[in-house]
């Protein structure tokens, strides 16, 4: 949908400057201009009240961040929209939720979200707090985002609380449990939805149809693979039914002329992301981010040439990034690198000011690490030289490049805020508008941003970049182990236009240069 050499810019709406138009009169201004062709908004664009958006009550617009006219213009202006739809989830402060809240059994809303209790009934014992533990060959296979159950107790006022009157609704991500001022019970949380449901379909449908309305061409599926959920597997992409699930998707998105861009972090080992661009699939790139960091702190490119390889041997169609709103992520390079390496990444970004994101077993158990929260400039080091490196190897990747507006503003670590906020907040300081003014003025402290900018404005718009429908071609060497050189060709009306990259991560450096063929000249960012 967004086209070969398009340049996709990704904020929350707020990000730069308090509200969406702001980031409307950011991208045109001069130093932006032309540097990219979509906006990958985040979902605090709607109505939410937890994790930064991705807790949603309805999908109505937040009208204190963004209106229609907000949209209206970057339509206007040629910038395609990229939109989540988070499928596992809704708020407990959706309307649906809130009813089953005061209504219980008496809802219409009874079967849209997942009684915990009735799911697991035979197949477990109750514990002291009214709550089904499914038995070990059950629990064993569960897939854990956080410490114990994934489960929120309703009511949790009351005297007493006991199997017969008791509720636990299904509760994959992030819950908060408090009191008011008067004793009362207050509820954050992101409730699974029950997609065994039809109701749950039908707001599906009409999701898109409102994502659509907004001008979407691209949705992401934030955490589609928690949605099915069996007794007896994992509740993290079953075979068949998340595949299903997938299929009924994408045949509602077809109605609307949407394309589906399925988020999952899954070991490169486990292949999904394989398995996803065969049956037709976007798929992210969540390998790239750390394999860069791994070339640059090794000097050696060997890893990275053969995730590239893969690639066009696949001709997968991929979405790339270096830092993005979550972490970087750590789970997927596995069966790419070794575990050692992994460890040692880990500890050098830590070392870095970065923060750590585990997995656990049902029992609190940390079984895994996931990702590494951190800006990348700060996991580099606050190295200029590897930053800038690194944006131009990801600008001749094959696929559609993704920018994180703190990293194209050179952002370091917030640990003030990740140590009030949570870990995810170190990559997400809101920019001001006159924060926004200072790093865009001409100044040599400012090189790194205007050096990205001008590289962003010579992918997004010079024609030797593609994909394989337009007849761009990609040639792929290296001749060391720490060197690699992209060569990108393309014929267009006769004309055949090339850009080379030279990279050499031992030294950090590289040298781009571009014209038709015969001709070519030097590309000097900035």
């Amino acid at each position: 949908m967004i086209n070969g050499n398009g340049v996709i810019f990704n904020a929350y709406p707020d990000s730069c400057g308090g509200k969406l138009s702001n980031i409307v009169e950011l991208l045109q201004h001069p130093k932006f201009a032309g540097a990219f062709s979509a906006f990958y908004i985040l979902p605090s664009l709607f109505r939410s009240d937890l994790d930064r958006g991705f807790s949603i009550q309805s999908y109505m617009l937040e009208e204190t961040l963004a209106g229609r006219a907000d949209l209206q213009a970057l339509g206007q202006m040629g910038i395609r929209l990229k939109l989540d739809f988070v499928l596992n989830h809704l708020s407990v402060q959706s309307p649906q939720f809130q009813d089953l809240l005061a209504k219980g059994p008496e809802s219409p809303y009874v079967d849209f979200f997942i009684d915990w209790n009735k799911f697991w009934a035979g197949k477990g014992q109750y514990n002291a707090e009214g709550c089904i533990v499914p038995e070990p060959q059950y629990l064993e296979k569960l897939f854990m985002r956080k410490p114990g159950l994934p489960v929120l107790r309703l009511p949790d006022d009351g005297p007493s609380v006991s199997a017969d009157n008791s509720r636990y609704y299904w509760n994959t991500f992030y819950q908060s449990v408090d009191k008011d001022a008067t004793g009362k019970t207050v509820y954050l949380g992101q409730m699974d939805l029950n997609a065994e449901s039809e109701q749950v379909w039908q707001f599906y449908e009409q999701t898109l149809r409102q994502l659509k309305d907004y001008g979407a061409d691209i949705v992401r599926l934030d955490a589609f693979a928690y949605l099915h959920k069996e007794a007896g597997q994992s509740n993290f992409f079953n075979k068949p039914g998340t595949w299903g699930y997938l299929a009924r998707l994408q045949e509602i998105a077809r109605q609307f002329n949407l394309e589906l861009l399925p988020e999952i972090h899954a070991t490169y080992s486990e292949m999904i992301h394989c398995q996803l661009s065969e049956a037709g699939y976007m798929i992210y790139d969540f390998f790239f981010p750390s394999l860069i960091i791994y070339s640059l702190e090794y000097g050696n490119a060997g890893k990275l040439q053969q995730w590239i390889a893969e690639i066009q041997q696949n001709d997968y169609r991929t979405v790339n990034m270096l830092g993005c709103h979550d972490g970087i992520p750590l789970l997927d390079i596995k069966g790419l690198i070794e575990e050692e390496e992994i460890a040692a990444l880990i500890e050098k970004i830590q070392q870095r000011g970065g923060r750590i994101k585990d997995l656990y077993d049902s029992a609190g158990k940390k079984i895994s690490y996931y990702q590494v929260n951190a800006t990348f400039f700060s996991a580099l080091g606050g190295d200029e030289n590897k930053m800038l490196l690194a944006r131009a190897v990801q600008l001749f990747l094959p696929g559609v490049p993704q920018v994180w507006y703190l990293d194209l503003f050179a952002g370091c670590n917030d640990t003030e805020k990740a140590d009030r906020e949570g870990h995810k907040e170190i990559n997400r300081t809101n920019l001001s508008l006159a924060d926004l003014e200072d790093r865009l003025e001409d100044r040599l402290e400012n090189r790194l941003v205007l050096q990205q900018l001008a590289l962003l404005r010579f992918r997004n718009s010079y024609p030797a970049f593609g994909n394989k429908d337009s007849g761009a071609k990609l040639d792929l060497s290296a001749p060391s182990e720490g060197t690699l050189h992209f060569r990108w060709t393309k014929d267009v009306s006769g004309r055949c236009f090339e850009a080379t990259l030279e990279v050499d991560f031992s030294t950090s450096q590289f040298a781009i240069y571009y014209g038709e063929m015969g001709k070519r000249q030097q590309l000097a960012p900035g």
